[in-house]
């Protein structure tokens, strides 16, 4: 009978050291507030939305201790309005923000694959924006940022470990497209430094938007969308000032969020050939935060179709996971073009826009 409790004992003490070694976090975040867009051809518009400085989602994150400094890793995270309960996508994706899976080594680093961010998207988010990519400051308004430009699926990431402040990282997505390995394939590259009050990073990223042969249909070949960008932060402690540069080459390399929101005879057209600049500042202002910044779009094609975007946001905490804010943007198309002032989950229908919400992050 002592033998049996003892090894009863034993396989439980066992089991919980065991169960100690892996965890899974179950975190989301729930943003919405009010917006009005102004501007557009359709008119003015007044909406409770979702996702205005970060997109509502729900997400599962787990590690698992492998033993001699290895773990295995996984993200899955989806996206939802909160506005009215909904995906916020149209596709049948459950998953649609992140879905990967892989290893990670202290001395190796990490290596995962599935569904994940560009390095280009994360050095604007994390690095250059003050806005962080949200509320109608959003840099995505005019940077080449959207679509297959934030994440990508079919993709596998290395990430370095960090050495006296210096990493990298390296994206290949497979275009997975029969008779080419190279059609609609996606490369992204990360180089970084963080240390002290300095952050910057140079991201890279090329997109293969070529359609493989099917059958006896010939390829249709079209140009590389080709994105880089120098993005840094520096905290002067009284006010982190911000700053980004991107030089954007080939097709789809400047994609318009929206086709022709200003009713204009000759609609806008995408530039194949543009530089993006932003600057800001982040200044603690109370207990909360004063956003303000400068972005500028410069066409460099024979349309010069530029444009400017000024703005300026307040964030208040009320708790350190609940917070509110408000925000305001407005930009100055010229030559036709046709930019709008969206945010983090919409890409807007005007030329200015104010937004007033809540988030909590849990």
């Amino acid at each position: 009978m002592k033998k049996l409790t003892l090894a009863a004992l034993l396989f439980g003490a066992f089991s919980a050291s065991a169960y100690a070694q892996s965890n899974v976090t179950i975190y989301g975040l729930v943003d919405a507030g009010l917006v009005r867009e102004s501007g557009g051809a359709a008119g003015s518009v007044t909406k409770v939305t979702s996702g205005i400085g970060g997109q509502s989602r729900l997400g599962f994150r787990g590690v698992e201790d492998l033993g001699n400094g290895l773990q295995a890793v996984f993200t899955l995270e989806n996206g939802f309005k909160a506005d009215d309960g909904t995906m916020d996508n149209t596709t049948s994706a459950l998953f649609n923000r992140q879905a990967y899976v892989g290893l990670k080594s202290k001395e190796l680093g990490q290596l995962t694959l599935g569904r994940q961010y560009t390095m280009l998207y994360n050095a604007l988010s994390k690095v250059a924006d003050p806005f962080g990519a949200g509320y109608a400051g959003s840099t995505k308004n005019l940077f080449a940022t959207a679509g297959a430009n934030t994440r990508v699926s079919n993709a596998l990431v290395y990430a370095s470990p960090v050495v006296s402040g210096f990493s990298a990282e390296l994206l290949y997505a497979l275009g997975e497209q029969a008779g080419s390995n190279k059609a609609g394939r996606q490369i992204g590259l990360g180089l970084g430094y963080a240390q002290g009050p300095l952050n910057v990073t140079l991201a890279h990223n090329k997109r293969n938007q070529d359609t493989a042969a099917v059958g006896t249909t010939p390829a249709v070949i079209r140009d590389e969308a080709k994105n880089t960008l120098l993005a840094a932060n520096y905290d002067f402690k009284v006010v982190k000032a911000y700053f980004g540069y991107a030089w954007n080459k080939g097709l789809n390399s400047s994609p318009l969020p929206v086709a022709n929101a200003f009713g204009f005879r000759v609609a806008p057209v995408a530039s194949t050939d543009s530089n993006d600049l932003v600057a800001g500042v982040n200044v603690p202002v109370g207990t909360g935060n004063l956003l303000a910044s400068y972005s500028r779009k410069d066409d460099k094609t024979v349309r010069n179709q530029d444009a400017d975007q000024w703005a300026v946001g307040y964030l208040y905490p009320l708790s350190k996971r609940t917070s509110t804010y408000v925000a305001y943007a407005r930009i100055k198309n010229k030559n036709g073009a046709g930019y709008t002032v969206g945010n983090n989950n919409e890409a807007g229908s005007g030329d200015s826009a104010f937004n007033l919400g809540i988030r909590h992050a849990f």
